[in-house]
């Protein structure tokens, strides 16, 4: 989006010179004399005011003709969270059972109005929110190991049990007596050069990548929880943990196969297509027909384009990787400038691997 307000200009704009890195991902700035795009922290030259403006995202800086500084590296830094944040989230990650607080922060060197302000803009909740979905997570694991309420409750710092239950029934949608059998979909985030994504993963496998600001992104949302009976909470487990990995390892042009377990809630239909997806080779594509053709079903090019729609998991299962029967770029979930990004690095790695 292109950001019009005058006082959000002035802010970015000031922060742009102080090259202010808890802005990182607040904004992309376009610099109308060179034509380029540059995040916050760029080393480059500052701009004149008169000669910049401002947008949400690297997609709207790609549609309004300009291209990424060599010097910022912008499709690759613009999302990464700043060190503070990230050494926020370990401290959240190494005591999951401990309610970090503000002095507790200043100690660590980290500005507590920064981290709020980054955690509504990423993850659109707020820090305390976030360290309360992490220390739920760690309860709701532990009482289904079999440990007792009682005991999660006062080893999580709860000063009371009903505290404890009315917060653990906020957070999974049910009191800790009766979630023993409820299931859970983990959510994290992941930063990739082309932006922001969320992976989600229950116990079986990953269920949901993607960009965050997908459109109907919370449809999606909705659908998976129903879909799995399950709740979405921020957390990790294994399987997102090697996605991250893995995805890493894609982004840098070593990885051109995922090896990682999948848990896809679908029709039967929607299943037999995902599963020729994931045939496509790494650096090819295949037009709708030849796909609706791979399942014995030549007429069915609707259905199939429709199924891949549904897809959940980008990139894993290669959705961007389907092109029009004339070879034009058709409809992808993270833009159509993404899609043309994957298909590029692919076909530029694919020389070298």
């Amino acid at each position: 989006m292109h950001i019009t307000d005058p006082k959000k200009i002035n802010t970015f704009y000031q922060a742009l010179l102080e090259r202010d890195s808890s802005y990182l991902g607040s904004f992309i700035v376009g610099v109308k004399t060179t034509n380029i795009f540059c995040i916050a922290t760029c080393r480059a030259r500052k701009p004149k005011f008169e000669n910049v403006e401002f947008f949400t995202g690297i997609k709207d800086a790609l549609n309004a003709g300009y291209r990424p500084c060599k010097v910022c590296k912008p499709t690759a830094n613009s999302h990464e969270a700043p060190k503070e944040i990230q050494q926020a989230i370990k401290l959240v990650q190494d005591n999951p059972k401990q309610k970090i607080k503000d002095y507790q922060l200043r100690q660590q060197d980290i500005n507590p109005e920064n981290l709020r302000r980054w955690f509504k803009k990423h993850y659109g909740i707020t820090f305390q929110a976030y360290q309360r979905m992490f220390r739920i997570n760690t309860a709701f694991e532990e009482l289904q190991q079999g440990k007792t309420t009682t005991d999660i409750a006062l080893d999580s710092g709860y000063d009371s049990l009903s505290g404890f239950g009315y917060t653990f029934k906020k957070v999974i949608g049910k009191s800790p007596q009766y979630s023993k059998d409820k299931k859970l979909i983990l959510i994290s985030r992941f930063d990739s050069p082309i932006g922001p994504m969320f992976i989600c993963a229950t116990d079986k496998g990953v269920c949901l990548v993607e960009f965050v600001d997908r459109r109907m992104l919370e449809t999606e949302f909705k659908d998976l929880q129903k879909r799995l009976n399950a709740n979405i909470i921020i957390g990790e487990n294994l399987h997102i943990q090697v996605a991250k990995q893995q995805l890493q390892e894609y982004f840098e042009g070593t990885r051109t196969d995922f090896d990682l377990k999948l848990d896809t809630p679908g029709t039967e239909f929607q299943q037999q297509v995902w599963e020729i997806l994931q045939t496509i080779p790494y650096g090819d594509t295949r037009s709708y027909q030849a796909q609706a053709e791979a399942i014995n079903n030549p007429k069915a090019v609707r259905a199939v384009a429709s199924a891949n729609g549904m897809n959940r998991i980008g990139i894993i299962i290669p959705c961007h990787r389907v092109i029009g029967k004339d070879g034009s770029l058709t409809g992808y979930g993270g833009g159509l400038e993404r899609k043309r990004w994957l298909l590029e690095h692919e076909r530029k790695n694919i020389i070298s691997i």
